[in-house]
């Protein structure tokens, strides 16, 4: 398996579209070699710990809704070209994530870290859900098969706070100023939400390649 670690924060749209589309790319190609790791980035490592309201997010971030309006405009097309629902009038606050990160932390030492996003996402891009509440994050945890009241109590410590801040420091050091940054085989770097067209070649190339060194092994 080549590994493929993913460095998002699910308060980015770009990140949900990035995933729909890799989501696309491994479907059409079940023979893909990847094992895949989320890791933690804060897009607003500032934000209160209780969040804010959503519009004046926007005003704050965009000046405004036709602000946004323009800014979102890619977005929403590719959103739609990726088959994802973005539902931005349901969002009624901009939510802290750095619990939802110690949630996705958790979903992966039971091997459910993939699932964990998946769900954190469409809770907020499409259902507008409090990513910020312990409560929806108790909730998303056991809708993926988490124990829920076990993952209640442990959002309600501080457990692996300092290692979800180290691991998104450490993607910085790294370079990483935006999200999301695909990183194949700790190597090569894909930038952005690619076209699933795009990962179905790079899946082709890396088979190529791996099956290119199987046969000179055999030699």
């Amino acid at each position: 398996m080549i590994r493929l670690d993913i460095i998002s924060d699910v308060a980015c749209p770009w990140c949900y579209v990035g995933k729909a589309y890799l989501d696309r790319a491994l479907e059409a190609h079940p023979d893909h070699p990847f094992s895949i790791e989320w890791h933690p980035f804060q897009l607003n490592p500032d934000m209160p710990e209780v969040g804010m309201d959503r519009r004046a997010y926007m005003e704050a971030k965009f000046g405004g809704r036709d602000g946004a309006v323009r800014a979102y405009a890619p977005l929403v097309e590719h959103a739609e070209a990726a088959g994802v629902e973005l539902n931005f009038d349901r969002i009624a606050r901009q939510p802290n994530t750095l619990d939802a990160h110690r949630l996705i932390h958790w979903a992966g030492l039971e091997g459910r870290q993939t699932p964990m996003v998946s769900a954190l996402f469409r809770a907020l891009w499409r259902d507008g859900r409090d990513l910020g509440d312990p409560e929806v994050l108790a909730d998303l945890a056991g809708e993926v098969g988490l124990d829920r009241a076990m993952m209640r109590r442990l959002l309600d410590g501080d457990g692996d706070l300092e290692e979800i801040r180290a691991r998104d420091t450490h993607a910085r050091t790294r370079g990483v100023n935006g999200v999301p940054c695909f990183v194949i085989a700790n190597r090569h770097v894909v930038q952005g939400a690619q076209p699933s067209e795009t990962w179905g070649r790079i899946i082709d190339d890396i088979n190529r390649q791996l099956s290119e060194a199987a046969k000179g092994d055999e030699r």
